[in-house]
């Protein structure tokens, strides 16, 4: 495997770098220092021809401007919603930034999707660190998170660690978007979600605290199918058996090429996103607009709003101990 690096821009005083991973079976992974984004990923379909499925921008100036977290592959310091930017820890109350509406949205106003990561290389391995200061967007404590990215045969793992000097909540992810043809929309992808249950939401998308069988709902995915336009999806899927170690949690497939994306996690839950709120404004690679249903994300994570929710994994960190995710995207065609 090989890792090249190039200069991608400069934002804000700060210099920018690509790092491209390419491996003997002709795979490739591009990943920006900006916002440790993943701005290609190239796998072959059926016929073993090579094709870009991720969306993204072509310039630096994109990526900073990038409302969708278009290719952000660390998500934080917290994922997903926080209801009204607000939670308690240790009886002490935190208020966040309200970045979505009332809401606290994938770590407030400038999370760790807009910050510029240090990368270093170590052997097959491509290494990005960040450190999150105590009270950056209103967090507590000095977080201190590496994100590593390997490409290993048909598979691109990424393991994501932190650790901290103070109890802080933490829960990172991968927001690719998804589009195994490339082009077109998703609908006519087939997901499968091993997932037996999930988690209702109210109008603005906060969880209700229930956790509900998926059985007669829409929501289920359990045997595959096409994914379609009759819901709306941004909703966290409760995934079986959740012991903390690597296990299969998605498989999504595209019936022209024959592309087929496994994702594999050590995460309680999977957000499905599919793209709904694109609408055409932004203006992607090759100067192609995305239009409503262009990607889909599929996101392993703890569940959203998990500080408000007892009941819910918790997302607490403290100092001693370490973060550790793992997620693996497996591909194959058929």
């Amino acid at each position: 495997m090989t890792i090249t690096k190039t200069y991608f821009g400069t934002t804000a005083g700060a210099e920018v770098y690509l790092y491209t991973l390419t491996n003997e079976l002709g795979y490739e992974v591009s990943i920006a220092t900006y916002g440790a984004a993943i701005t290609t990923l190239k796998v072959p379909d059926r016929n073993g021809v090579f094709g870009d499925i991720v969306l993204g921008y072509e310039t630096l100036d994109d990526y900073v401007h990038n409302p969708r977290y278009l290719g952000a592959s660390c998500i934080g310091r917290h994922a997903n919603r926080i209801a009204d930017g607000r939670f308690s820890l240790n009886g002490v109350d935190y208020q966040l930034g309200r970045n979505n509406g009332p809401n606290h949205l994938h770590g407030g106003f400038k999370g760790f999707d807009k910050r510029v990561w240090n990368a270093t290389e170590d052997g097959n391995v491509l290494r990005l660190s960040y450190l999150s200061k105590d009270g950056e967007e209103g967090y507590p404590g000095n977080l201190e998170a590496f994100v590593d990215y390997r490409l290993s045969g048909n598979e691109l793992s990424i393991e994501y660690r932190a650790s901290t000097d103070r109890d802080t909540i933490v829960n990172l992810t991968n927001h690719s978007y998804f589009n195994l043809a490339g082009v077109g929309t998703i609908l006519d992808h087939e997901l499968t979600l091993n997932a037996d249950s999930f988690t209702p939401v109210s109008s603005d998308l906060i969880p209700t605290g229930e956790i509900k069988a998926v059985t007669g709902t829409p929501m289920d995915f359990r045997n595959g199918r096409r994914i379609r336009s009759e819901v709306d999806y941004d909703h966290n899927f409760v995934l079986n058996n959740w012991d903390g170690t690597l296990r299969s949690a998605a498989r999504l497939s595209e019936s022209t090429t024959g592309r087929v994306l496994e994702v594999l996690t050590t995460q309680p839950g999977m957000q499905f996103y599919n793209g709904n709120f694109f609408d055409g404004s932004l203006i992607g690679k090759k100067g192609v607009a995305y239009e409503k249903y262009t990607g889909l994300c599929l996101e392993p994570q703890h569940f959203p709003d998990a500080p408000n929710h007892p009941n819910f994994p918790s997302t607490i960190l403290r100092p001693g101990e370490q973060y550790n995710q793992k997620t693996t995207l497996r591909f194959s065609s058929g």
